[in-house]
């Protein structure tokens, strides 16, 4: 057997890189209403020492990479960073989750740095709304213009992420889906769940039953083709649909079972489980001076220590870094 795997014999092939824990948004479930204490310049890892823990992971077996923040597109020069790893012969796929609100000015010239795909995080089609869940001063029309210029430049399928959350958004999803019928949309409906710094209600949480309740009006969703992409979306479309509606569901119908996935925090950690506080730290080796071999060593360990699934369901909650910190 060759290739990556967990001691799970789950295969480990997709990396999910945060390049910044900054954000020009402070949506209400990723970031604390107060921010957050931000990770120094000189502690977040450089462009080249991304790229080789991304070559090192590259040749144990990881194939696919995700760059993510915060939002990644406040960082200077992103587009060198895919134009780095874009240019490792063992990586298949660059793709890039964002918020979609600097997206406009910077879609062609990811595309040109050889960018594939955009995740676009969206969580509302009101503009009141969107700068009361984004808490700014941006307005859903910067969104719609990324959206737009991903799509015009070949940055393909763009996929839409909402985040359903009950007396918040969620009687918009019908709205969401019906997008998929006449624009041809790619849109995903991801449960909200429990991360560190949010104050999280239950009261919010709507499970991905009854969001397809809620669409049924539309018609019946039949099963579609998967897309091209990485994670535990489960897809569908209707009659006649051009685009897709998926379904993310982290809390009530869990997918660790088949979780392919480790995470790159900005600040050199390597994360085995996003809903587990344990990690490994690369940075500091590397700074030491570590030879490739010892990295591969580290990955491996950071590979070995993954948990079999997630714990939320017996009340555990991870508790030492934001979704902002750790990337999504």
């Amino acid at each position: 057997m060759t290739g990556l795997y967990d001691s799970f014999q789950r295969p480990i092939n997709y990396l999910r890189i945060s390049v910044t824990d900054r954000c020009n948004l402070r949506c209400v479930y990723c970031m604390p209403a107060d921010g957050i204490c931000q990770i120094s310049h000189g502690d977040i890892l450089t462009y080249e020492e991304i790229c080789t823990i991304v070559k090192a992971a590259a040749d144990l077996g990881i194939s696919r990479v995700r760059l993510t923040g915060g939002e990644p597109l406040v960082r200077l020069g992103l587009a060198d960073l895919v134009q780095l790893l874009v240019g490792l012969d063992t990586i298949d796929d660059v793709s890039l989750t964002t918020n979609g609100t600097l997206l406009g000015s910077y879609a062609p010239i990811l595309k040109q740095a050889g960018l594939k795909r955009v995740n676009i995080s969206l969580d509302t089609l009101r503009s009141d709304r969107f700068k009361a869940i984004t808490r700014s001063s941006y307005d859903v029309a910067d969104v719609l213009r990324g959206i737009d210029s991903a799509g015009s430049v070949g940055l393909s399928p763009v996929k839409i992420n909402m985040v359903v959350m009950a007396g918040i958004n969620d009687d918009e999803v019908i709205d969401f889906a019906a997008k998929t019928i006449g624009e041809g949309w790619h849109v995903r409906f991801i449960e909200f769940m429990p991360t560190a710094g949010i104050a999280y209600r239950t009261s919010h949480f709507v499970p991905v039953s009854e969001i397809k309740r809620r669409l049924e009006p539309l018609g019946e969703l039949e099963p579609g083709l998967t897309q091209v992409g990485n994670g535990p979306a489960r897809y569908f479309r209707f009659p006649g649909s051009r685009g897709t509606v998926g379904f993310i569901s982290p809390v009530s119908e869990h997918f660790c079972f088949n979780c392919n996935r480790l995470r790159l925090t900005a600040d050199g950690k390597l994360r085995p489980c996003l809903l587990s506080d344990a990690e490994v730290d690369l940075k500091q080796p590397m700074r030491s001076g570590i030879s490739s071999s010892e990295l591969k060593r580290l990955i491996t360990a950071a590979v070995s220590s993954k948990p079999l699934r997630h714990r939320l369901a017996e009340g555990f909650l991870p508790g030492d870094r934001p979704m902002t910190q750790v990337g999504g």
